[in-house]
């Protein structure tokens, strides 16, 4: 009985590292699917590079909280290098200018 639970336990670790590394990459799809997943769903952690990634959203209420913004950015797609999406970005609130920056 606790090999049948420690097989299980492997198994489901397993495909939770799977799925962990499983995320759209921005550059095997077109500019149009990029934007249509990040429509859908909200906000999209995605890979842009070969050790890049980062969230994209659709608008600012998919930012995590008031201190962030939704700035605009592109990122290189399948057909095009220059895809517009946005991200959160934190401002700073006295000066409103943008603390963290990529």
């Amino acid at each position: 009985m606790k090999r049948i639970g420690l097989i299980i336990a492997a198994s489901l670790l397993a495909a939770t590292a799977a799925q962990a590394q499983n995320r759209p990459d921005s550059r095997s799809l077109s500019c149009g699917q990029v934007q249509s997943l990040i429509e859908d769903r909200g906000a999209v952690v995605m890979t842009t590079g070969q050790h890049t990634y980062d969230r994209f959203v659709r608008n600012r209420w998919q930012c995590f909280s008031t201190a962030e913004v939704g700035v605009r950015t592109h990122i290189a797609s399948q057909d095009t290098g220059s895809c517009p999406v946005y991200r959160c970005e934190v401002v700073d609130p006295v000066d409103r200018r943008y603390v963290l920056t990529r």
